[in-house]
């Protein structure tokens, strides 16, 4: 079993306590809730610079413990202030070292400090249910693993998305997820850089897979960004955006990293 098949089942079992039916109506309340600011998708569109999405991940599979112990508010104040477009916040507990707690509490600390960085919910997506406890928490995007999903639970998961007025990031890696991507209609891609079945990384994955997506998506390039040349790289390939986790988690300054990396 490769490391995404694992952790997919492992997800697929902690969420089972706590399924239930979703309907129509418990994720349309969402949407009727007006939201101040721009959405995810459009926080990223930023004419003339890359978009930043600056992620919380205190650990990973591959990288092991990033910045163990990490308080998520005062990382999202910082990558706040830093101007991040929008903010990437784990909650998988098991392997990211993440909680759905970390979500509320980031996206609490922007509505009272009047800033309103749209933010995704990072997680390993498996059921509608977990939309809903995305736009309870205050979360503007869902992240679609499409490489780990079947047709049928990427159309459940982007349609629950859309009805609670959430924006959905589809993440492929290779040439054939695009195709699917692209058929559910995905208007917003992201390239993982990483192939999550060995854990390597290699920017010529955005190099040969962005210059395919049509204009009418928006491309965010993943992983493995950890200078301004790689995010220069990136962005030549034709990102428009970029999601940085790991560089920034570890920056003594990641004001000055994050400004290097939009403008490279």
């Amino acid at each position: 079993m490769d490391k995404l098949a694992e952790i997919m089942a492992h997800k697929r079992r902690e969420i089972e306590p706590r399924l239930r039916p979703v309907r129509e109506r418990d994720l349309a309340r969402f949407a009727e809730v007006k939201r101040p600011g721009p959405s995810f998708a459009q926080a990223l569109d930023q004419p003339g610079r890359l978009g930043v999405i600056a992620e919380i991940k205190r650990r990973s599979p591959s990288a092991g413990d990033i910045k163990a112990g990490a308080d998520a508010v005062e990382q999202a104040r910082r990558y706040t202030n830093a101007g991040a477009d929008c903010i990437s916040v784990l909650t998988d507990e098991k392997y990211f070292g993440g909680t759905l707690r970390d979500l509320w509490d980031v996206v609490e600390f922007e509505v009272t400090t009047g800033r309103q960085v749209p933010c995704l919910r990072k997680d390993f997506m498996v059921h509608p249910l977990q939309v809903v406890e995305a736009a309870e928490a205050g979360a503007r995007a869902i992240l679609i693993i499409v490489r780990a999903l079947e047709d049928d639970d990427i159309q459940a998961l982007h349609e629950a998305a859309a009805l609670a007025g959430l924006d959905a990031l589809f993440e492929i890696h290779e040439e054939r997820e695009l195709e699917r991507a692209l058929e559910h209609g995905a208007k917003l891609i992201g390239v993982n850089n990483r192939n999550l079945a060995t854990f390597k990384t290699d920017l010529a994955f955005s190099e040969q897979i962005i210059p395919q997506i049509p204009s009418t998506a928006l491309a965010v390039s993943e992983s493995g960004i950890h200078a301004p040349a790689d995010a220069a790289r990136v962005r030549a390939a034709g990102a428009r955006a970029i999601l940085v986790g790991e560089a920034l988690m570890k920056a003594e300054d990641p004001e000055k990293l994050l400004k290097e990396l939009s403008e490279a």
